[in-house]
């Protein structure tokens, strides 16, 4: 079982999974490397690489331990969109970033985590989450705070595609045998491609 914890930057990813008393994949720490996106490809390219690595190490934990919880969706392709739906990034960095990550599922490199577990609080309670955590600069909280409406618009489409993988909120414990099974295929690229679908025209 594979487990992702999302929501937007305060939205508490991070103090659920270290609450949860599970081993669990951390979010991407910036590098200061990041790409600059003057290469749009390398770009896309680099960051499938990066969630690709992410979902190897679910693996090998959901392997060692029979469930892996991964502080926010290794898959990520919802960031780019995002962004696209604020008029934050052009829709060809989502486009460029679709393709790469169509290839890393069909290599098996990248795919759907079982569940989902999203949160997302009013703006309200981020700021009051954001304030309550000095240890964290956050220093793009404006505009991620922002994407929280179409990331729920993107995992809401998933949920209207296969239903019971994404549960509202974070449980106070992780209660394995009342989510859906693992599923049968995580790398289906028909259903990568019927959730681009599904999604609202930005």
């Amino acid at each position: 079982m594979i487990v992702a914890v999302e929501g937007p930057s305060a939205a508490g990813k991070t103090t659920w999974c270290r609450s949860a008393g599970l081993g669990f994949v951390a979010e991407y720490a910036p590098t200061g490397a990041e790409p600059d996106g003057s290469d749009p490809v390398g770009q896309a390219a680099y960051w499938a690489g990066v969630n690709s690595r992410r979902w190897a190490r679910a693996l090998e934990l959901e392997d060692a331990t029979g469930v892996a919880v991964c502080d926010s969706d290794p898959l990520k392709l919802h960031y780019s969109w995002c962004l696209a739906a604020v008029g934050a990034a052009p829709l060809s960095r989502f486009e460029h970033e679709l393709d790469a990550v169509r290839s890393a599922f069909a290599q098996r490199c990248l795919g759907f985590p079982d569940v989902v577990l999203l949160s997302i609080p009013d703006p309200p309670q981020l700021i009051a989450q954001r304030l309550g955590d000095p240890t964290r600069r956050r220093r793009h909280f404006d505009l991620h705070a922002r994407l929280s409406e179409p990331l729920a618009e993107w995992y809401a489409a998933l949920e209207r595609l296969d239903s019971g993988r994404v549960i509202d909120g974070f449980p106070s414990a992780l209660d394995l045998e009342t989510l859906a099974p693992p599923r049968p295929d995580r790398y289906d690229l028909d259903r990568l491609d019927s959730l681009v679908d599904e999604l609202p025209t930005v």
